[in-house]
């Protein structure tokens, strides 16, 4: 029993990565080519293409795309190469990794708002210098939603060089910093330097997943999009998306087109960054054999560690703007703050957010439950067999997170659709674990491999069965690391929109549904309501992650994982 179970787990789990991309992907490629019979498609053609390559400002969305997506992705690993170059070892990194660890939980459309709202032509930066530059009206400046997709970019780089900056810390144990260190200042090298050339090549083949799975989303990214993108024309992503809801059934061809045409925008900013490698590489390699030192690399340093707090400030003051908003009465220009404060706002919105929020917290739980069961079971599995997860099990697990969501996530709404079924809410969890589950098991995988085996060995000599250690050693001592695994799973089901969307059909929204549906309107205060309470059931997961443990453990310190 103890091992028919771990191994069910690991074949349910790869069922779950796997069959929604293969049907998915299916029931949008039919389509796409004309054969859908439910809609008249009865033979298969190229017409849904010739539709869409007809469509007006189609290259130039296609071409934002790949433009913002790259430009995010580049960014962000670059400040984050930069920073841990400088900081890998010290003080200041400890201390920035709890500063920058709880922007994990934050939504990225709650982000997105939040930073919207700081960077408006009305918004919170422009009051603070308005008395300073006699500004009495907002500058007629289209920020954001300029058509070069900079604030797109900006809001993508302050949500995924956090992620990045933790992978990559994940990952640092598995190079020898120290010795690095050492041998790079024996020879003169600076510390950026040193580390580049001796341990970012490992550990960049570590993260390497990690980063293709950003630029995935930065390249299809939906709701970041649809609150900073630009509007005229707008990404490809969201050009889709107004399609899929286009009342004409027909649009479903054009759509499904579109979404093959995202899969191959996604395959080209993969393939740009796969050059942008080689070409990183081999200047590298000439830097190395050239011997560049690098010695005066303090003020590369001192605006890596800049730029990190920036983006932590900014997340923090946006959360805190959003606050400010739901709460605000009168709120003129230029004042700096409301000149009253009210709960009318929630008061208001309180009745329309019931439903959402059942779905909302129904659909998390369910989906988090499910996933660290499945991943308990394949790392239980992984201990029976003495076999780790190698480079292309990993490929599966990143899988989900680098093919787009928009391109096989359509193709399961259509799959669906013509199922006939109306258990609208088991298919939404479903759909949501395929996102969920690589979260939690990246989370999970490290505490509950570097948990020393001699508890269970004596144990087991005690004649404890594999399942009764499992209960009484494994699960316990690892419940810190289970529920923080928990809490991402929970904060990433929280900030599915385009699944929720698709798969919901309207039938079912959530807080992060609502809240991205807000963004066409212009009332700050009910956006601030909705993303400040996408924001908070995050906050209260992470929070009982951390209160949980320490009362269950509070009189057994060692106990503690």
């Amino acid at each position: 029993m103890t091992a028919v179970l771990p191994r069910a787990a690991v074949a349910v789990t790869l069922g779950f990565l796997l069959l929604p991309i293969t049907f998915g992907l299916l029931g949008t490629l039919l389509p796409a080519f004309g054969y859908l019979p439910a809609l008249g498609g009865v033979e298969l053609g190229f017409a849904p293409f010739r539709d869409l390559f007809a469509t007006p400002g189609l290259l130039a969305a296609a071409a934002l795309s790949v433009a913002t997506g790259l430009a995010a992705s580049l960014i962000s690993v670059g400040i984050t190469l930069v920073f841990v170059a400088s900081y890998a070892g010290t003080p200041t990194l400890s201390r920035l990794q709890h500063l920058l660890s709880p922007l994990l939980a934050v939504p990225h459309a709650a982000a997105a708002f939040g930073f919207a709202f700081l960077i408006a032509p009305s918004g919170f930066l422009i009051r603070l210098v308005a008395p300073v530059f006699g500004i009495d009206r907002p500058p007629d400046v289209l920020i954001p939603h300029d058509p070069m997709g900079l604030a797109m970019i900006a809001g993508l780089v302050i949500k995924e060089t956090p992620f990045l900056f933790l992978v990559t810390l994940a990952a640092l144990p598995q190079v020898d910093l120290a010795a690095a260190r050492r041998l790079s200042a024996s020879f003169g090298y600076g510390r950026i330097a040193g580390f580049v050339y001796l341990l970012w090549p490992a550990l960049y083949r570590q993260i390497r997943f990690a980063v293709y799975a950003v630029i995935a989303y930065s390249s299809s990214v939906v709701d970041v999009a649809l609150i900073l993108g630009p509007n005229l024309p707008g990404t490809l992503a969201t050009r889709l998306v107004q399609w899929m809801n286009d009342p004409d059934l027909s649009a479903r061809f054009l759509a499904s087109a579109g979404a093959v045409l995202q899969l191959g925008v996604t395959l080209v900013a993969l393939i740009s960054w796969f050059v942008l490698e080689r070409l990183a590489s081999g200047a590298l390699k000439t830097a190395r054999d050239k011997g560049w030192r690098l010695v005066a690399d303090w003020l590369v340093r001192h605006i890596s560690i800049l730029l990190v707090g920036l983006i932590g400030t900014i997340v923090f003051a946006g959360l805190a703007i959003l606050a400010i908003w739901s709460l605000a009465g009168l709120w003129q220009f230029p004042d700096i703050l409301p000149q009253s404060f009210t709960l009318r706002s929630w008061m208001s919105a309180w009745p329309r957010i019931g439903d959402p929020l059942v779905t909302t917290l129904l659909t998390g739980l369910a989906s988090t439950l499910l996933a660290i069961l499945l991943t308990i079971g394949c790392l239980e599995r992984e201990l029976q067999t003495g076999r780790s997860v190698g480079e292309k099990a990993l490929l599966m697990l990143y899988l989900p997170l680098i093919v787009p969501q928009i391109t096989f996530v359509f193709g399961l709404q259509l799959l669906f659709i013509g199922s006939g079924s109306e258990h609208r809410l088991p298919a939404l969890v479903l759909v949501h674990l395929v996102f969920v589950l690589p979260y939690v098991f990246l989370s999970l995988a490290d505490p509950w491999r570097s948990l020393d085996r001699r508890y269970e060995i004596i144990a087991t000599a005690l004649g404890r069965s594999r399942l009764s250690v499992l209960l009484s050693i494994r699960l316990p001592m690892l419940i810190r690391p289970i529920l923080t695994a928990m809490a991402v799973g929970f904060a990433v089901s929280v900030g599915q929109y385009l699944p929720t969307v698709l798969i919901g059909e309207g039938r079912l929204s959530t807080i992060t549904t609502e809240a991205v549906a807000l963004a066409s309107g212009n009332n700050r205060r009910v956006i601030g309501v909705y993303a400040l309470l996408q924001t908070i059931l995050p906050f209260l997961a992470f929070a009982l992650a951390a209160l949980i443990p320490a009362a269950l453990h509070r009189n057994r310190r060692e106990m503690k994982v």
